[in-house]
């Protein structure tokens, strides 16, 4: 059997893989690994398990990652108003 290398300039050419690991997801999401993982857990995020190790790990998928996102828009809240503001002193 032969081994057949890639030189630097034939991997700038293969396509870039969409699976992230949980760090590069968490940074591609601007949230701590420790955030992603929870949303994992709620179901909130689409992940896939490693088979094969002891501890899980963990595989994402851009097109997840941005469907989640996208899944669950931001609803704004009503504003304050001084009168609706209550002190407690």
């Amino acid at each position: 059997m032969s081994r057949r290398y890639i030189s630097t300039a034939q991997m700038n050419v293969l396509p870039q893989s969409d699976w992230l690991t949980a760090s590069e997801a968490a940074v591609y999401l601007k949230v701590k690994q420790r955030t992603l993982l929870l949303w994992v857990r709620q179901g909130k995020l689409q992940a896939y398990a490693l088979s094969g190790t002891k501890r899980r790990i963990w595989r994402f998928r851009k097109e997840d990652l941005d469907a989640a996102l996208l899944a669950s828009p931001v609803i704004p809240s009503k504003p304050l108003t001084v009168l609706s503001e209550r002190r407690i002193f």
